[in-house]
């Protein structure tokens, strides 16, 4: 892992101290094993864990803020970072974690990506219901492989978020509690984790949304980072202490100011050989026509410099960024893909409205985005 400030993309971690290896690794701290290779990540022993998964709270962005958050920066400052995979965003992440399995392996590579066969994106937040999540993700889970070998697994997350195509892809094989609220989550998990042995894997996502519309370091996104400070710290104080509990995140995040934006559709020669753009604003995949690849690379390097590495399909499956990959989710990666460096970011109002009023946003692989805390307590 590439830890040092300012030198450039922190690459992914996998099978060392990743997401994908979190659920393994609190296997083994049950004294469960779930058919893992031993990794970096090696936790203490304990009868039941809580993992509570904070979306958006980078490592970075812990330590830059940390008189926001007084407990869990000063756990930070005791214990090692780990990686998201790539892209750094939820559905990726959360994949991950709940299968114990790369991007490449489980397939949710981004927050949009290329159906085969169609020209139709999914999104993997919303999911689109002609996808079946069991086809797109056909894995056993990391939370199944543990409940069958005895132990007890509970998801604890909004209603809304029950029966969800991610939360199938994703979760399954777990007991859902749906619930909205801090109090109904934090008793939730204390109910749950009675049992021995016992996973219960909490998230929260109001951090990330914050982020998301205000911006990082914002007054409401300091005082979104106070109030998951005192969840966590008021968990920990719940659960007895023969109970373990995991803080991570799914990724950091940047801020992208309008001067650091890059429009497609004022930029014309970036629709050039361009079937189809996917991804998010600062991971995009491109879906190129036949035979336009080498094209399609040329001119968004040349464009964009050394505001964000692109790289074909190929070269960036070499290079490791999503891990072994599997013939089947090849073709849902681009054929071209481009990675944002400082704050960079590739929108298309046209293509996706939404995504342009945002101001705080991830999928790259900076620092700032890919370092995610790893706090036992």
């Amino acid at each position: 892992m590439n830890h040092a400030p300012g030198a450039g993309f922190v690459e992914p971690a996998y099978h060392q101290r990743s997401l994908g290896d979190v659920v393994p690794a609190v296997a083994a701290a049950l004294g469960v094993s779930v058919g893992d290779e031993p990794s970096d990540l090696l936790l203490p022993e304990a009868a039941a864990y809580v993992v509570f998964l904070v979306d958006g709270l980078g490592a970075r962005l812990l330590e830059r803020y940390a008189h926001a958050a007084p407990y869990l920066s000063s756990l930070l400052a005791e214990q090692r970072t780990a990686t998201a995979g790539v892209p750094s965003t939820t559905a990726t992440s959360l994949t991950s974690l709940g299968t114990g399995l790369t991007p490449g392996a489980h397939g949710l590579v981004g927050f949009t990506s290329r159906v085969p066969g169609t020209e139709r994106l999914l999104n993997a937040l919303l999911w689109d219901k002609d996808v079946d999540p069991l086809e797109w993700q056909p894995h056993p889970t990391a939370f199944s492989r543990l409940r069958a070998r005895g132990a007890s697994v509970t998801v604890v997350n909004k209603r809304e978020f029950v029966g969800s195509g991610l939360t199938v892809a994703a979760h399954r094989g777990a007991d859902y509690v749906g619930a909205d609220k801090v109090g109904e989550r934090i008793a939730a998990a204390v109910a749950s984790s009675r049992d021995d042995p016992s996973l219960t894997y909490l998230y929260d996502g109001d951090l990330d949304w914050t982020g998301h519309r205000y911006g990082v370091a914002s007054s409401p996104w300091l005082q979104q980072l106070s109030i998951i400070d005192s969840e966590a710290e008021q968990l920990r104080d719940s659960l007895p202490r023969s109970t373990r509990l995991l803080v991570v995140a799914d990724h950091g995040m940047v801020d992208s100011p309008l001067e650091s934006r890059v429009d497609v559709d004022e930029l014309h020669e970036l629709r050039d050989g361009v079937a189809l753009l996917g991804g998010e604003a600062r991971f995009r995949h491109l879906y190129c026509h036949r035979g336009a690849v080498t094209d399609v690379a040329a001119t968004w390097a040349g464009l964009l410099g050394d505001r964000a590495e692109v790289m074909t399909r190929d070269a960036a499956v070499a290079r490791g960024w999503f891990g072994p990959v599997q013939p089947s989710v090849l073709p849902r990666l681009g054929d071209v893909v481009v990675a944002c460096h400082g704050d960079t970011a590739i929108l298309s109002t046209t293509d996706f409205p939404y995504e342009a009023t945002l101001v705080g946003l991830h999928g790259s692989l900076t620092p700032e985005e890919m370092l995610i805390p790893m706090l036992v307590c």
